[in-house]
C-alpha cells in the first residue's frame, strides 16, 4: 500500500478525532490540513507516516499543541450554536487531559500508544485520562433518547446511561417512534443508530429533532463510512459497533460537556 493510500485510510478517523478535540468540523479539518501540509514540506515527517496511525496522530499533535490557544474565533458563518459553545468551553478544560481521554477512548489507542502520540510518559497519560473523566463527570444529569432497533443493544445503552446518572426519556426503533417520543419531551442528548428496523434512517430521525432544538447527538453505528464521507456535515461524536462501553461513556461525557445539554427538572 502506498503512503498516500495509508494516510487516506486513516484520514476519516483523524478528522473525527480533530472534530471531537476542537468541537468544530471546520476547525478540526483546518488542523488536519495543516498537518498534511507540514508533512509535504518535511521529508522526514512524511516518511514517518508510513508507520500507521500513531505517527499520523503524532504529527497532528505537534500542529495542535503549537496552536490550540488560537482555535476557532473565525469559524464559518454556517457553524451551529453547538459548535460555538464548544469553542468557548474548550478553553475551560485542560487541553492535554482532553487529548489523552479522546486518544484512549474514541480513538482506541492503548496508553503507551497515546503516550507516544503525545510525546509523554505512559504514567502521565494515564493520570490525565483520570483527571479528564473527573472534570467532565461534574456535568449535570440530562434526559437521553435512544434510537436503536436492536433490543439487546438498546437495553445495554439504557443500563449504561442510567449508570452515569442520566434519565431515559424514551427509546425508539424507528423514525416514527422517535418523533412520538420527542413530541412529548425534547431530550437533552440523543444516542442514534443510522439504520433502523423499518428501513427508516436514524439520520432523518436526528434531523427531525435538530429542527426543534439544538441537541448533542452521538451516532453509534456499524456503518461509520456512511457518515465519514466529507460530503455533508459530519457528526462530532461517532462510535463504531461493536463498541466498548468505556468508549460510549466517554462520548456521552464529551457530548454533554461541549453541548447545550438540558438538566433534569
Amino acid at each position: 500500500m502506498s503512503l498516500g493510500d495509508q494516510v487516506a485510510a486513516n484520514l476519516p478517523y483523524l478528522r473525527r478525532y480533530a472534530r471531537a478535540l476542537t468541537g468544530s468540523q471546520h476547525t478540526g479539518d483546518a488542523f488536519v490540513r495543516a498537518t498534511l501540509e507540514a508533512a509535504l514540506a518535511d521529508d522526514a515527517l512524511k516518511n514517518s507516516l508510513s508507520g500507521g496511525r500513531v505517527p499520523l496522530y503524532k504529527a497532528f499533535n505537534k500542529v495542535w499543541s503549537s496552536a490550540y490557544l488560537e482555535v476557532g474565533s473565525d469559524d464559518e458563518a454556517a457553524s451551529s450554536n453547538h459548535e460555538h459553545a464548544a469553542q468557548d468551553r474548550l478553553r475551560t478544560i485542560t487541553p492535554l487531559n482532553r487529548q489523552a481521554l479522546l486518544l484512549t477512548t474514541l480513538e482506541d489507542f492503548s496508553i503507551p500508544e497515546a503516550a507516544e502520540v503525545m510525546d509523554m510518559s505512559a504514567a502521565d497519560v494515564e493520570s490525565m485520562v483520570k483527571e479528564a473523566v473527573q472534570e467532565i463527570d461534574r456535568e449535570s444529569s440530562t434526559s437521553v433518547l435512544i434510537i436503536e432497533d436492536e433490543p439487546l443493544i438498546s437495553m445495554q445503552l439504557e443500563d449504561l446511561v442510567r449508570s452515569l446518572g442520566h434519565e431515559i426519556c424514551g427509546t425508539a426503533a424507528t423514525r416514527t417512534q422517535a418523533q412520538e417520543v420527542v413530541a412529548e419531551r425534547t431530550p437533552g442528548l440523543v444516542l442514534a443508530d443510522i439504520q433502523l428496523a423499518d428501513g427508516s434512517s436514524g439520520l432523518d430521525a436526528v434531523d427531525d429533532i435538530l429542527a426543534i432544538d439544538s441537541v448533542p447527538v452521538i451516532f453509534i453505528t456499524a456503518y461509520p463510512e456512511r457518515l465519514l464521507t466529507g460530503d455533508r456535515p459530519e457528526p462530532t461524536y461517532l462510535v463504531t459497533k461493536p463498541f466498548q462501553e468505556s468508549t460510549v461513556r466517554a462520548a456521552i461525557s464529551q457530548a454533554l460537556f461541549f453541548g447545550s445539554s438540558r438538566p433534569l427538572g
